[in-house]
């Protein structure tokens, strides 16, 4: 057999399955296929810094495949559509006996993966599929439905890793093959339209990268995660997640380590690592709710009676949000974040989002959308879950009348400012306790915006907003 391994967010030659799979039962070589998809990126809204990230790790991907004997090949697809026959003409072109390839779960990628099956199979070519997550996309609670609280699917992840110890451990490196079929193609180093808008030097592309960044973070500050992981001015998080979009770096290899730098505990011993393993879960649950539930793909909200709310259209309370004029600094400060390095944090990624849905009372879904525009982490489940979550729309979300008050949370979470004065530099030199909201004689001075709206009356009005809307 002579094996095509078509990557997409799996960007990683350890603890690949497919990849794994394809170089085990292979006995005529392996090739591998990348394709670049520029109209479905702009249909998902992809970020160019995503986009720009990804290519740099697909770099670093063909060269260990190279070591391995097997060329990454790189081909274009513009449309989901074009897909099958981009995969069917190279299969043949390299005579290749059989496609292999790790499921994505969103709705567009689930159609587009099943008429490429349908494509080979009817040229009479062999298809083999695996999925990529730490538990079984089987998991149901005990009526046989999806888990759509995360307390309860939390319990059962943990159980089926308990019962499936095997599941914890990555797979190593592929089988080297015994040649090279063919030479590699070029990575391009960008492409037209998706050039970085951020700075992404603080990210080294690869999987080797990730290991040591994962590494680094178990070693140090994931001991203290638990103290730290709500504060923006430390580095108290992994930092990892443009590296889970990727794939450059699987959730099962980051739970392992993190199990193992737990002394084998999931739940309990170090609470760092332990308040880490339980965000990994949340991830997981995020790509379950997505797989269950069709519509979120669909930009349709989890809870249906939110539809009926009455969102604002105001382009200048938009604006100004994008552009972190919304007068309260903690929030600009974020969004100053997100447009520098191409990411934010995540206690200030709830601020946020919950800041447009209910203070500025604007759709969900515009914010979900420039965040995807801009993030180099950007993934439809985590974003929008995150998203449907702050908005009080998704499941086990913020009840709609918890609204935080971004002052109090700056000065909670950011007491000295360091993480204002960083991405603020109008108000760098203000004392610590004027900087989460300076007076309207230094706001004027420094040429700072006043508060877009008040806390009260934004928090008053939201509520009133979503108790019209609830069904009674």
């Amino acid at each position: 057999m002579r094996a095509l391994v078509w990557f997409r967010v799996d960007l990683r030659a350890r603890d690949n399955p497919a990849l794994h799979e394809a170089c085990a039962r292979a006995d005529r070589g392996v090739v591998g296929v990348f394709l670049l998809t520029p109209a479905m990126w702009r249909e998902h809204h992809d970020s160019p810094n995503k986009i720009a990230f990804h290519l740099a790790c697909l770099r670093e991907l063909s060269k260990s495949l190279a070591e391995r004997n097997i060329a990454l090949l790189v081909r274009e697809a513009p449309g989901a559509s074009d897909a099958p026959a981009a995969l069917l003409r190279l299969a043949r072109s390299c005579r290749c006996d059989a496609l292999f390839f790790n499921d994505q779960l969103e709705l567009n990628e689930r159609s587009r993966d099943e008429a490429v099956e349908e494509a080979f199979l009817d040229a009479g070519l062999q298809v083999f599929r695996r999925h990529d997550q730490t538990a079984p996309l089987s998991l149901r609670t005990c009526a046989g439905g999806a888990y759509k609280v995360f307390s309860p699917f939390y319990l059962a992840w943990r159980r089926a890793l308990a019962e499936r110890p095997e599941a914890l451990a990555p797979l190593g490196l592929p089988r080297r093959q015994s040649e090279l079929f063919c030479p590699p193609d070029p990575v391009p180093v960008s492409l037209k339209g998706f050039e970085a808008t951020a700075d992404l030097s603080w990210l080294r592309p690869g999987e080797n990268a990730a290991a040591k960044r994962l590494r680094r973070f178990l070693d140090g500050a994931a001991k203290r995660y638990h103290q730290q992981r709500d504060a923006p001015a430390c580095r108290g998080t992994s930092e990892l997640s443009p590296y889970f979009t990727a794939g450059a770096l699987s959730l099962r290899q980051a739970l392992s380590a993190a199990v193992e730098a737990n002394n084998g505990a999931v739940e309990g011993g170090n609470p760092g690592l332990s308040q880490w393993i339980r965000q990994l879960a949340w991830r997981d649950f995020h790509r379950f709710l997505l797989a269950a539930t069709p519509r979120l793909s669909m930009g349709r909200p989890m809870k249906l009676w939110t539809e009926m709310v009455p969102w604002r259209r105001d382009q200048r309370d938009l604006q100004a949000w994008r552009q972190g004029e919304t007068g309260y600094p903690l929030v600009d400060a974020a969004m100053q974040q997100l447009r520098a390095t191409g990411w934010m944090h995540n206690r200030l990624r709830m601020i946020t989002a919950m800041f447009l849905s209910k203070h500025l009372l604007l759709d969900w879904r515009l914010g979900e959308r420039w965040f995807m525009e801009q993030l180099v982490d950007g993934d439809l489940a985590n974003n929008n879950g995150g998203w449907q979550w702050s908005a009080s729309t998704g499941t086990d979300a913020a009840p709609y009348f918890r609204v935080m008050n971004p002052t109090a949370q700056s000065r909670r979470w950011d007491p000295q400012g360091r993480f204002i004065r960083a991405f603020l530099p109008r108000l760098a030199d203000i004392d610590d306790q004027a900087v989460h909201d300076p007076p309207a004689s230094l706001r004027q001075s420094l040429g700072y915006p006043p508060p877009i709206v008040d806390h009260a009356k934004a928090r008053s009005r939201a509520i009133a907003a979503f108790r019209r809307a609830r069904p009674a």
